[in-house]
């Protein structure tokens, strides 16, 4: 039987000197068209989607506004991501970025946060293809847990080939979700330009104006909506971490980026503005997506059924994000002793499996509390992850101002390509990142509940170190041995 079993894979290179070894052994086969629509169909996912319909409904048309300013710091964070990309591209993306300019510490908080960001935010798309799945009468006695563990076993099957079946599989989510973006803002401005009723509704400023106006519900609403629509955009740093595995990213993701941000902003603010023009915010709920209500009170045969289908690949394509950009960033950390060992290991498709696996077990949680609790399981966890991505963006733009002061004192050089305004966009960035946490404390519920879990989350992510920091410490000799006595990125363990 021994004669029988396949051998294992052969050990990944030693890095060379200077270079993250968590970068090591991935194949460079994902190409500038994945890039691409990895960048786009990142940032489109349930938030925009699904989130839409409920924050329309609560906030009305102000929503657009919200969308409007968080796009701009959206869009700030992913240009300080992508100038720490030109910098030096890594897999392990601002991970190994917070291990270079802050050491094992930082690099051991981000990387776990982001680890909570996409561990909820695939329950988040569980649930969420879960939801969509029961729109047709086939589904609609089906248990809500049977379809979401479905939806688990055929994305992780996915990202367990190679990572070039998981760009391919991204490129077409993405096609998809965008092309079905564009139908639906054409036929919107049609709707709008001709004024065709719309389930009885004549569409035009009279949906707002004649239903309470652009903040039918006040001023605080729209405010305190605002860590769902940071979850919108979370996705966006995917690029920084597919850069790992993208042959000349230094040219790539420039270009990449330089176009992305606006077309996201138009997607995003733009179907909103039209959603709004369309119908009443009255006429939205949390348990459907916006654009099927649309287009289920449009009255076009099958057209209801077509989108609902292009939501549950949004869904889909966010959960199978997740695993990858997870997988990746807990090999980083494993190879620095911050992670499980199992976390590092890579199969044949150099695909570091045992990470996407650890992931997807967090994805069993979500289809636990789908059985548990369908009704609530959506907004339970996107807001534990709309922390994780405030606490993400955080950190990418501490490592982007770390990297601004270094470059002041002469120990490293600013690439070409960099966020403008440094410092100041940093820091005024990090204010409103910390702004949105004060807002979710003031919403009465599941948001004040998940700002009381922060201490906890910190806490556990102290007592966390104290258990790895040895194994940390026996890591950063061995890569020093590995590389003839030269000192681990980042200012070392302590």
């Amino acid at each position: 039987m021994s004669a029988l079993r396949t051998p294992p894979p052969p050990p990944p290179p030693s890095p060379s000197v200077g270079e993250d070894a968590g970068d090591v052994g991935y194949s460079k086969r994902l190409r500038p068209r994945h890039m691409t629509m990895i960048a786009i169909g990142g940032a489109i996912g349930t938030g925009l989607f699904l989130g839409t319909g409920g924050r329309l409904a609560t906030t009305g048309p102000s929503l657009a506004l919200a969308y409007a300013l968080c796009g701009i710091f959206a869009f700030l964070v992913v240009r300080a991501l992508g100038e720490l990309v030109v910098h030096r591209p890594s897999s392990g993306a601002f991970v190994s970025y917070a291990r270079e300019f802050m050491g094992e510490k930082g690099a051991y908080a981000a990387g776990w946060t982001y680890f909570l960001c996409w561990a909820t935010t695939g329950m988040a798309d569980i649930t969420a293809a879960a939801t969509y799945a029961r729109f047709w009468s086939v589904f609609s006695d089906v248990p809500q847990w049977i379809p979401a563990l479905v939806a688990l076993a055929l994305v992780l099957g996915i990202n367990l080939i190679s990572v070039r079946y998981f760009g391919e599989t991204e490129f077409w989510f993405s096609v998809v979700k965008v092309g079905a973006l564009v139908v639906f803002m054409a036929v919107a401005v049609f709707l709008v330009a001709t004024r065709h009723p719309v389930g009885g509704q004549v569409p035009g400023l009279a949906a707002i104006t004649d239903h309470g106006g652009l903040f039918p519900a006040g001023f605080l609403p729209m405010l305190l909506v605002m860590q769902g629509v940071v979850f919108a955009y979370a996705g966006l740093e995917l690029c920084g971490i597919a850069a790992g595995e993208t042959e000349n990213a230094r040219r790539i993701v420039p270009k990449v980026l330089r176009t992305v941000m606006w077309r996201i902003a138009l997607f995003y603010v733009g179907s909103v503005v039209l959603l709004a023009l369309l119908l009443p915010h009255t006429a939205y709920s949390a348990d459907q997506s916006p654009f099927v209500t649309v287009f289920t009170r449009l009255g076009v045969p099958g057209a209801a059924g077509v989108m609902n289908l292009v939501v549950l690949t949004a869904a889909l394509s966010s959960l199978n994000s997740g695993l990858y950009a997870t997988g990746r960033v807990l090999r980083s950390m494993a190879v620095a002793g911050s992670a499980p060992r199992f976390t590092a290991r890579m199969n044949r498709g150099r695909v570091p499996y045992g990470g996407i696996l650890l992931t997807a077990s967090f994805g069993l949680l979500g289809v636990g509390l789908n059985y548990a609790m369908p009704a609530q399981a959506f907004e339970v966890v996107i807001n534990v992850a709309s922390v994780c991505v405030l606490g993400t963006w955080g950190m990418i733009m501490i490592c982007s101002l770390l990297l601004w002061h270094r470059a002041r004192r002469g120990l490293a050089t600013r690439p070409a390509y960099r966020l403008p305004g440094a410092p100041y966009t940093q820091a005024v960035t990090l204010l409103f990142l910390l702004g949105v946490l004060v807002l979710m404390s003031a919403d009465h519920g599941v948001g004040t509940m998940t700002v009381l879990a922060v201490p906890v989350i910190v806490g556990v992510l102290v007592g966390g170190w104290f258990l790895v920091r040895r194994r940390v410490a026996e890591a950063a000799r061995g890569a020093r041995a590995a590389t003839g006595g030269a000192p681990r990125r980042g200012p070392g363990v302590s």
